[in-house]
Protein backbone atom coordinates (compact mmCIF):
# COMPACT_ATOMS: atom_id res chain seq x y z
CA UNK A 1 0.00 0.00 0.00
CA UNK A 2 1.28 3.43 -1.17
CA UNK A 3 0.36 6.81 0.41
CA UNK A 4 -1.67 7.71 -2.02
CA UNK A 5 -3.64 4.63 -2.27
CA UNK A 6 -4.18 4.81 1.90
CA UNK A 7 -4.97 8.79 1.66
CA UNK A 8 -7.45 8.08 -1.08
CA UNK A 9 -9.34 5.48 1.25
CA UNK A 10 -9.30 8.21 3.99
CA UNK A 11 -10.45 10.71 2.39
CA UNK A 12 -13.80 8.67 1.45
CA UNK A 13 -14.51 7.25 4.20
CA UNK A 14 -16.66 8.35 7.71
CA UNK A 15 -16.39 5.38 9.68
CA UNK A 16 -12.38 4.54 10.49
CA UNK A 17 -11.59 2.93 13.51
CA UNK A 18 -8.29 2.33 14.65
CA UNK A 19 -6.75 -0.23 16.66
CA UNK A 20 -3.00 -0.03 18.25
CA UNK A 21 -0.35 -1.60 20.26
CA UNK A 22 2.79 -0.73 21.47
CA UNK A 23 4.62 0.56 17.86
CA UNK A 24 2.55 3.40 17.85
CA UNK A 25 4.25 4.70 20.56
CA UNK A 26 7.86 3.55 19.94
CA UNK A 27 8.71 6.86 17.67
CA UNK A 28 7.69 8.46 21.38
CA UNK A 29 10.19 6.79 22.41
CA UNK A 30 8.64 4.15 24.52
CA UNK A 31 9.82 0.88 24.25
CA UNK A 32 7.83 -2.22 22.51
CA UNK A 33 7.48 -5.71 24.26
CA UNK A 34 8.66 -7.80 21.79
CA UNK A 35 10.81 -6.39 19.27
CA UNK A 36 14.56 -7.31 19.74
CA UNK A 37 15.60 -4.00 21.91
CA UNK A 38 12.06 -4.73 23.40
CA UNK A 39 11.42 -4.69 27.22
CA UNK A 40 10.69 -8.28 27.75
CA UNK A 41 14.19 -9.22 25.82
CA UNK A 42 16.26 -6.64 28.17
CA UNK A 43 18.68 -8.30 30.89
CA UNK A 44 16.94 -7.69 34.32
CA UNK A 45 18.70 -7.62 37.18
CA UNK A 46 15.62 -9.47 38.87
CA UNK A 47 15.53 -13.03 38.64
CA UNK A 48 12.12 -12.96 37.76
CA UNK A 49 11.06 -11.95 34.03
CA UNK A 50 8.77 -9.01 32.71
CA UNK A 51 5.79 -11.27 32.49
CA UNK A 52 6.35 -12.59 36.05
CA UNK A 53 6.81 -9.49 37.68
CA UNK A 54 3.48 -7.60 35.75
CA UNK A 55 1.18 -10.19 36.90
CA UNK A 56 -1.33 -9.94 39.35
CA UNK A 57 0.34 -12.46 41.56
CA UNK A 58 3.62 -11.19 41.63
CA UNK A 59 1.34 -7.37 42.28
CA UNK A 60 0.12 -8.90 45.72
CA UNK A 61 2.65 -11.52 46.41
CA UNK A 62 5.81 -8.81 45.84
CA UNK A 63 4.48 -5.22 45.98
CA UNK A 64 7.39 -3.24 46.10
CA UNK A 65 9.17 -5.70 43.61
CA UNK A 66 6.62 -4.69 41.32
CA UNK A 67 6.54 -1.15 41.67
CA UNK A 68 10.61 -0.76 41.42
CA UNK A 69 9.99 -2.22 38.07
CA UNK A 70 6.81 -0.76 37.02
CA UNK A 71 8.06 2.74 37.92
CA UNK A 72 11.03 2.73 36.09
CA UNK A 73 10.10 -0.04 32.84
CA UNK A 74 6.27 0.92 32.49
CA UNK A 75 6.16 4.77 33.19
CA UNK A 76 7.58 7.62 30.80
CA UNK A 77 6.71 10.67 32.15
CA UNK A 78 8.79 12.79 29.45
CA UNK A 79 7.14 11.15 26.57
CA UNK A 80 4.60 13.40 23.44
CA UNK A 81 2.66 12.45 21.01
CA UNK A 82 4.44 11.13 17.90
CA UNK A 83 2.74 11.93 14.03
CA UNK A 84 0.31 8.67 14.57
CA UNK A 85 -1.33 9.94 17.61
CA UNK A 86 -1.61 13.47 16.55
CA UNK A 87 -3.11 11.98 12.49
CA UNK A 88 -5.35 9.93 14.37
CA UNK A 89 -6.84 12.92 16.54
CA UNK A 90 -7.23 15.26 13.35
CA UNK A 91 -9.00 12.49 11.57
CA UNK A 92 -11.44 11.89 14.55
CA UNK A 93 -11.50 16.34 14.46
CA UNK A 94 -12.30 15.68 10.90
CA UNK A 95 -15.59 13.55 11.42
CA UNK A 96 -13.97 10.59 10.06
CA UNK A 97 -12.69 8.86 13.10
CA UNK A 98 -15.07 7.08 15.15
CA UNK A 99 -12.69 5.47 17.95
CA UNK A 100 -9.07 4.79 18.88
CA UNK A 101 -9.03 1.33 20.49
CA UNK A 102 -5.72 1.00 22.21
CA UNK A 103 -3.45 -1.59 23.94
CA UNK A 104 -1.30 0.70 25.12
CA UNK A 105 -1.08 2.38 28.77
CA UNK A 106 0.61 6.23 28.47
CA UNK A 107 -2.03 7.91 27.73
CA UNK A 108 -0.38 9.49 24.07
CA UNK A 109 -3.85 9.31 22.34
CA UNK A 110 -5.64 11.68 24.75
CA UNK A 111 -2.68 13.84 25.00
CA UNK A 112 -2.82 14.24 21.04
CA UNK A 113 -6.17 15.38 20.86
CA UNK A 114 -8.38 12.07 20.65
CA UNK A 115 -11.24 11.77 22.94
CA UNK A 116 -13.14 8.44 22.13
CA UNK A 117 -9.99 6.38 23.38
CA UNK A 118 -10.69 2.83 24.73
CA UNK A 119 -7.91 1.55 26.83
CA UNK A 120 -8.16 -1.96 26.47
CA UNK A 121 -5.24 -2.84 28.92
CA UNK A 122 -6.04 0.52 31.43
CA UNK A 123 -3.92 3.34 31.77
CA UNK A 124 -1.06 4.59 33.75
CA UNK A 125 -2.74 7.64 34.86
CA UNK A 126 -5.01 5.88 36.85
CA UNK A 127 -4.38 4.33 40.12
CA UNK A 128 -7.02 2.75 42.77
CA UNK A 129 -6.76 2.40 46.31
CA UNK A 130 -7.58 -1.30 46.48
CA UNK A 131 -9.24 -0.76 50.50
CA UNK A 132 -11.55 2.09 49.62
CA UNK A 133 -11.22 3.07 46.13
CA UNK A 134 -9.74 6.46 46.31
CA UNK A 135 -8.64 7.54 42.87
CA UNK A 136 -4.71 8.86 42.59
CA UNK A 137 -2.89 10.25 39.56
CA UNK A 138 0.24 9.46 37.98
CA UNK A 139 2.37 12.13 40.04
CA UNK A 140 1.01 10.21 43.47
CA UNK A 141 2.58 6.98 42.11
CA UNK A 142 6.19 8.14 41.04
CA UNK A 143 6.62 10.65 44.20
CA UNK A 144 5.75 8.03 46.59
CA UNK A 145 8.55 5.83 48.01
CA UNK A 146 8.43 2.29 47.53
CA UNK A 147 4.66 1.23 48.05
CA UNK A 148 2.12 3.91 47.15
CA UNK A 149 -0.49 4.00 49.84
CA UNK A 150 -3.43 5.47 49.93
CA UNK A 151 -3.72 9.16 51.38
CA UNK A 152 -7.57 8.41 52.78
CA UNK A 153 -7.00 4.89 54.49
CA UNK A 154 -3.50 3.78 54.03
CA UNK A 155 -4.54 1.17 51.78
CA UNK A 156 -2.52 -0.17 48.94
CA UNK A 157 -2.98 1.84 45.63
CA UNK A 158 -2.71 -0.32 42.31
CA UNK A 159 -2.40 1.23 39.08
CA UNK A 160 -5.45 0.89 36.51
CA UNK A 161 -3.32 -1.82 34.22
CA UNK A 162 -4.65 -4.82 32.94
CA UNK A 163 -1.74 -7.80 34.28
CA UNK A 164 -1.39 -11.31 33.67
CA UNK A 165 -3.92 -13.24 34.99
CA UNK A 166 -6.43 -10.48 35.00
CA UNK A 167 -9.43 -10.24 33.07
CA UNK A 168 -10.26 -7.00 30.62
CA UNK A 169 -12.86 -4.73 31.16
CA UNK A 170 -16.08 -6.37 29.52
CA UNK A 171 -17.81 -2.92 28.82
CA UNK A 172 -14.21 -1.88 27.05
CA UNK A 173 -14.38 -4.90 25.11
CA UNK A 174 -17.98 -5.18 24.08
CA UNK A 175 -17.60 -1.41 22.89
CA UNK A 176 -14.42 -2.14 20.94
CA UNK A 177 -16.23 -5.11 19.17
CA UNK A 178 -19.68 -3.01 18.16
CA UNK A 179 -16.76 -0.04 16.85
CA UNK A 180 -15.12 -2.90 14.49
CA UNK A 181 -18.30 -4.66 13.26
CA UNK A 182 -19.81 -1.21 12.09
CA UNK A 183 -16.82 0.20 11.16
CA UNK A 184 -16.11 1.07 6.96
CA UNK A 185 -12.21 1.30 7.26
CA UNK A 186 -10.26 -0.68 10.45
CA UNK A 187 -7.05 0.16 10.64
CA UNK A 188 -4.49 -2.02 12.48
CA UNK A 189 -1.18 -0.28 13.56
CA UNK A 190 2.22 -1.19 15.45
CA UNK A 191 1.13 -4.44 16.82
CA UNK A 192 2.40 -7.64 16.01
CA UNK A 193 -0.92 -9.23 17.03
CA UNK A 194 0.39 -12.20 19.38
CA UNK A 195 -1.57 -11.17 22.64
CA UNK A 196 -5.20 -12.39 23.28
CA UNK A 197 -7.88 -11.97 23.56
CA UNK A 198 -6.77 -8.23 22.02
CA UNK A 199 -5.64 -9.75 18.60
CA UNK A 200 -8.87 -11.80 18.47
CA UNK A 201 -10.89 -8.48 17.55
CA UNK A 202 -9.61 -8.44 14.04
CA UNK A 203 -12.35 -11.18 13.35
CA UNK A 204 -15.16 -8.91 13.98
CA UNK A 205 -14.47 -6.62 11.21
CA UNK A 206 -16.79 -7.35 8.69
CA UNK A 207 -15.52 -4.99 5.93
CA UNK A 208 -13.58 -5.31 3.28
CA UNK A 209 -11.12 -2.21 3.74
CA UNK A 210 -8.70 -3.96 6.77
CA UNK A 211 -5.61 -2.35 6.83
CA UNK A 212 -2.45 -3.89 8.31
CA UNK A 213 0.38 -1.19 9.28
CA UNK A 214 3.55 -3.09 10.68
CA UNK A 215 7.44 -2.64 10.90
CA UNK A 216 7.04 -7.01 10.69
CA UNK A 217 4.61 -9.70 9.49
CA UNK A 218 1.45 -10.70 11.88
CA UNK A 219 -0.58 -13.86 11.25
CA UNK A 220 -2.81 -11.61 9.71
CA UNK A 221 -1.70 -10.17 6.94
CA UNK A 222 -3.12 -12.37 4.65
CA UNK A 223 -6.26 -11.53 6.35
CA UNK A 224 -5.77 -7.69 5.51
CA UNK A 225 -6.64 -6.00 2.32
CA UNK A 226 -3.60 -3.52 2.27
CA UNK A 227 -0.79 -4.00 4.26
CA UNK A 228 2.27 -1.20 4.84
CA UNK A 229 5.03 -2.92 6.22
CA UNK A 230 7.40 -0.07 8.34
CA UNK A 231 6.71 3.08 11.14
CA UNK A 232 3.65 3.74 11.63
CA UNK A 233 4.04 7.42 13.02
CA UNK A 234 6.20 7.71 9.49
CA UNK A 235 3.24 6.78 7.59
CA UNK A 236 1.56 8.52 9.37
CA UNK A 237 3.46 12.06 9.14
CA UNK A 238 3.04 11.96 5.02
CA UNK A 239 -0.60 12.13 5.86
CA UNK A 240 -1.05 15.19 7.67
CA UNK A 241 1.81 16.69 5.36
Amino acid sequence: MDINTFKNLLDNSDNIVFFGGAGVSTESNIPDFRSAGGLYNERLKSSYTPEEILSHSFFMEHTEEFYEFYKSKMIYRNAKPNAAHIALAELEKAGKLRAVITQNIDGLHQMAGSKNVLELHGSVHRNYCMKCGNFHDLDYITESEKIPLCNKCNGIVKPDVVLYQESLNNQTLEDAVNYIINSDIFIIGGTSLSVYPSAGLVNYYRGSKLILINKTKTPFDNKANYVYYGNIGELFSKLVH
